[in-house]
């Protein structure tokens, strides 16, 4: 038996398997082993300039012939520009607080001040086509305009519905799916005519759902009501996972965590530690890091927020905060405030490997589990 769907036959790939689009860590490299070895490299292009979602798209061009994707960000509180109107102090006002909170704890922290990765992109995203400012409306349908352009194979909307560029995308060849974490929203990017769907728990890392995994994949399956296929995600990290989703009703599975751990990931190694270090309760869901809920690896820096009892700015002012943080962190590789995203599944990685050698495992045991359903019966 191989496991197969009709995700596989919609996308042209060879195993229902998908690699999340992880900011930062799903590169061209990791990206493009793991379309080599059957499944769907995506692109976590969220943080990339216009000019660098480019490059990273030729890239990935250049390392393999076979179907991969770009993930982005479309939050619909961003593209309304919902703090507009509100009473009190705006995002905007409160910023020079929030920045300073976060240079006297890396004063704290004994962590030197270093010019953060989302300055960067802001200002490689200013000297390209565009000026607009990192995760802002304008920033997000920049982004959008290169993989129009690009004629990519599949985009992903990590967050919120592609709707507006569905016609344009389509008409390219473009397969185009969404992530949601509610049946509500389902049934929206679905009405927008889009090809597949994510359905991701609460068990997921990054950005995801208050609805637990094993409850929302079948509520989403039963709402889409096989009108297109559903891909389940959300503290899968094996193969027994995959084959679970699919009993559930999915037609294939969503993986990132599982591909945080491997040699071609785009994060730092003490960042791979701390994920094969760590176990299902080492996790939390917090705003701390871009404004909306994510799943990440408990960490100083979140903590500190819950015990300054400050509320996290929403997106894109609260990454303004967090970014130069995290960097300053990153580079003198402080494990405990900047060990980066995961899901509940981490508990089930032990070492770091090449990603086409997690691929294999994930394929096997998928393979095993649903051959081995049937003793139940």
């Amino acid at each position: 038996m191989t496991l197969h769907s009709r995700v596989c036959d919609i996308l042209g790939i060879k195993y229902p398997i998908l690699l999340a689009g992880m900011g930062g860590a799903s590169v061209p490299r990791l990206a493009a082993a793991v379309s080599n070895a059957g499944g769907l490299g995506v692109l976590g292009a969220a943080a990339c300039s216009p000019d660098q979602l480019r490059e990273w798209i030729r890239e990935t061009r250049s390392l393999t012939d076979k179907p991969f994707g770009v993930d982005t960000l479309l939050p619909a509180s961003v593209r309304r520009e919902a703090y507009k109107g509100k009473a009190g102090p705006s995002p905007m006002d409160m910023l020079p607080e929030y920045q300073k909170f976060a240079q006297d704890f890396l004063k704290k922290e004994n962590i030197p001040p270093l010019k953060s990765r989302a300055r960067e992109s802001e200002e490689a995203h200013r000297s390209s086509k565009s000026n607009a400012p990192l995760f802002s409306k304008e920033f997000f349908e920049a982004q959008m305009e290169v993989v129009v352009e690009e004629r990519v194979p599949v985009y992903a909307a990590g967050l919120g519905n592609p709707g507006p560029w569905l016609d344009r995308l389509h008409a390219n060849g473009t397969k185009v799916m969404a992530v949601v974490g509610a049946v509500k929203h389902a049934l929206q990017v679905v009405n927008s005519g889009i090809d597949l769907i994510v359905a991701q728990g609460h068990d997921g890392g990054g950005h995801n759902s208050p609805v637990g995994t094993m409850a929302l994949i079948p509520q989403v399956v039963d709402a889409i009501a096989g009108r297109i296929p559903v891909l389940g995600a959300g503290g899968i990290s094996d193969g027994r996972g995959i084959a679970a989703a699919m009993m559930l009703g999915a037609e294939g599975a969503w993986i990132g965590t599982a591909f945080l751990a491997t040699e071609e990931a785009g994060i730092e190694d003490f960042q791979k530690e701390a994920i094969v270090e760590s176990g299902d309760g080492d996790t939390l869901v917090s705003r701390t890091v871009t404004g909306k809920p994510a799943r990440i690896i408990r960490n100083k820096w979140s903590e500190a927020f819950v015990e300054a009892g400050l509320e996290p700015l929403p997106m894109p002012f609260q990454p303004m905060v967090a970014m130069p943080v995290l960097a300053a962190a990153a580079a003198v590789k402080r494990k405990d405030i900047a060990p980066g995203f995961a899901g509940q599944g981490m508990g089930l990685i032990h070492k770091v490997r090449p990603a086409a050698e997690v691929m294999a495992d994930l394929v096997k045991s998928a393979e095993n589990s649903l051959s081995s359903a049937n003793t139940y019966l």
